[in-house]
């Protein structure tokens, strides 16, 4: 045991699998180091540990608990496993890559056929292993998980035969908690591996469509011909893929899946939340295997298109009743191109962007040439909860979105995107994209002022926020104007008639509304008081750093609810300040952008990108 208290392991993805497997671990002996986006979810780990509850019962407690994969690099990781949704792992691979050593192995516990190979850009074949879940949980609550069943043994075994040892090595540590798992060569990983997603296939889809759990889905006599049939045409294309299943499968298959329990397949829970699915690791291999072979796979191609057109082909934006007209409403409201049908959209690929502002959150989406497509903007204290929720199954319902990024106030708690970025790097890489080259960009918004400073190549080279103190920014403007009388839609307009040349001598608020009150009661003119305020917001921002000799550009929510500050700005500075177009949402516009950059193509998609240009 003292050998095996010594193997450290990294896991990234605190899904159940992900969850389940770090207890294990623990409980084995292993320095295990826990990996996930959600913040929360993490401080409850933190406090009370994973629980586990029905087939294994257990709180397990973690000293190592992080929100960023370079943390885990002091460890010098043996193993790093992957317990997370395809869609999301060449992100993660590509943020792991900095914790690359001779001796680590990189695991992919995770389901569908070919998964392993969303590691093998990163870290090669060599290093790369694939482990085959037989056990499934709910979660009950961030922390807690219901295990639902456990059909022993899991299968752990590598890509290249060479790391069979390694395979071996992780088997021995899980079966000495009885968590059976057995060690295979590759040969019999890709036999293992597409007999679960056969299994998978089988059901999870048909789950999600007819929102039935497992338990329903198998007591009745029409699903289970259906379920067998879709079973059957796995198999056909696993043989001509050499792949040979003995002649009682489907009966094994039928006994297996009985044995499920009364849940949802994880597949078909993001199907009834909307979320994006894994259906083309499962059904859609299939399917793809088959045009390989000329096999006809009629049902599982139904059951692919039919996932996808319910979860991001426009559908969500069709639904009938109040949701249906709510995200109607949205699309209409955020659409660029107002004489464009939201069907235009549907095949073309779009990366979303997502600033989670202290007043406003952003949503920009791009096509991927940088170009936007839809804008839209919801006050981040919202009364209504399903307001978010609303607009994103609006956004994904219309637009095919391959990547998102968050960014913010509020990212580190947003868990419904690929990345999240500052808000310094986003805003930088939102103005370069109209004004390339060294400058100083001036952000204000609602909480704080940012001066961002860029080089040559457009890269962040130094930054600068004001103090704790929230004088000059829009909550400031809010708070001011208010106490003056001035509608914020008015102030500007106001401002551009006077020559007023005094500023407010205090930028604490508090003393500034009293302020603002001694110059309502001397019969300022409103005009002048408006004026008056934006010279104290120049003022504040001119004794911030910033290059001399550079061009200034200026984005946030205040210059676009307040372009003549922009005027003030310029006399204050001697030289022009220019405006990025659509300042509100050049934070936002930037996130899209980086997650284009971001983005990488699955080989699948690359592949037919090839062949379609061979064609054109």
């Amino acid at each position: 045991m003292s050998e095996v208290k010594k193997i450290k392991v990294g896991i990234i993805g605190l899904g159940p699998v992900g969850m389940i497997l770090a207890v294990k671990l623990v409980e084995a002996g292993c320095d295990v180091a826990i990996c996930d986006k959600d913040e929360f979810k993490l401080k409850k780990i933190r406090e009370e540990g994973i629980i586990l509850q029905h087939v294994f019962q257990s709180v397990t407690k973690f000293e190592r608990v992080y929100s960023k994969v370079e943390e885990m690099a002091p460890m010098d990781l043996d193993f790093l496993v992957f317990a997370l949704k395809s869609y999301h792992t060449p992100g993660a691979v590509r943020e792991a890559e900095v914790l690359k050593s001779e001796k680590l192995s990189v695991i992919a516990a995770q389901n569908g056929i070919d998964v392993e190979e969303l590691l093998i850009p990163g870290f090669g074949e060599l290093r790369t292993m694939r482990m085959i879940i037989n056990y499934a949980g709910n979660t009950v609550s961030p922390n807690n998980i219901r295990v639902s069943f456990f059909t022993p043994p899991n299968y752990i075994g590598p890509v290249d035969d060479r790391r069979g040892e390694q395979a071996k090595q992780f088997a021995d540590i899980l079966n000495s908690v009885d968590f059976k798992t057995q060690n295979i060569d590759s040969f019999e990983l890709v036999k293992r591996s597409w007999e679960k997603t056969i299994l998978n296939a089988s059901l999870s889809a048909l789950c999600g469509v007819g929102r039935l759990t497992m338990a329903e889905a198998i007591a009745d006599a029409d699903t289970c011909e259906l379920i067998e049939q879709i079973i059957n045409e796995g198999i056909d294309v696993a043989e001509k893929e050499k792949i040979r299943f003995p002649d009682d499968f489907v009966r094994k298959c039928m006994r297996y899946l009985k044995n499920g329990g009364d849940h949802f397949p994880s597949l078909a829970v993001d199907i009834i939340n909307n979320r994006q699915t894994e259906i083309d690791y499962f059904n859609g291999k299939i399917v793809e295997y088959g045009k390989k072979h000329y096999v006809k796979t009629s049902l599982n191609l139904s059951f692919t298109n039919m996932v996808k057109a319910m979860t991001n082909k426009n559908v969500l934006s069709r639904m009938p009743g109040v949701t249906g007209e709510v995200n109607k409403k949205i699309i209409n409201k955020g659409l660029v191109e107002k004489d464009r049908s939201s069907l235009f959209y549907k095949g073309m690929n779009c990366f979303l962007g997502i600033d989670l502002g202290s007043a406003y959150t952003k949503f920009t989406v791009t096509d991927d040439q940088g170009t936007t497509v839809f804008r839209y903007l919801l006050q981040t204290l919202n009364k209504d909860r399903q307001a978010m929720k609303n607009v994103l199954q609006a956004i994904h319902g219309v637009f095919n979105i391959k990547y998102s990024c968050a960014t913010g106030y509020g990212r580190k708690h947003f868990t419904d995107s690929d990345i999240i970025k500052t808000e310094i790097n986003c805003g930088a890489a939102g103005a370069s994209r109209f004004f390339s080259g060294p400058k100083n960009i001036i952000d204000i918004g609602g909480e704080d002022i940012k001066i961002v400073q860029c080089d040559v190549e457009n890269h962040v080279s130094n930054f600068y926020m004001n103090d704790k103190c929230a004088a000059g920014t829009g909550a400031f403007l809010s708070e001011i104007s208010e106490r003056a009388g001035i509608n914020d839609t008015d102030m500007s307009t106001l401002a551009s008639h006077s020559e007023y040349d005094k500023e407010l001598n205090s930028f604490c608020t508090v003393f500034a509304k009293t302020e603002i009150m001694n110059w309502v009661f001397d019969g300022m003119p409103v005009q002048d008081i408006a004026r008056g305020i934006y010279i104290s917001i120049a003022n504040k921002v001119a004794k911030m750093k910033m290059v001399p000799g550079l061009p200034i550009y200026i984005i946030g929510g205040v210059i676009a609810y307040h372009p003549y500050l922009s005027n003030i700005l310029t006399q204050k500075f001697g030289k022009e300040i220019m405006t990025v177009d659509h300042p509100q949402y050049t934070v936002s516009y930037g996130a899209a952008i980086i997650a284009k950059q971001s983005y990488v193509e699955p080989a699948a998609e690359q592949a037919d990108a090839k062949e379609l240009s061979k064609v054109q």
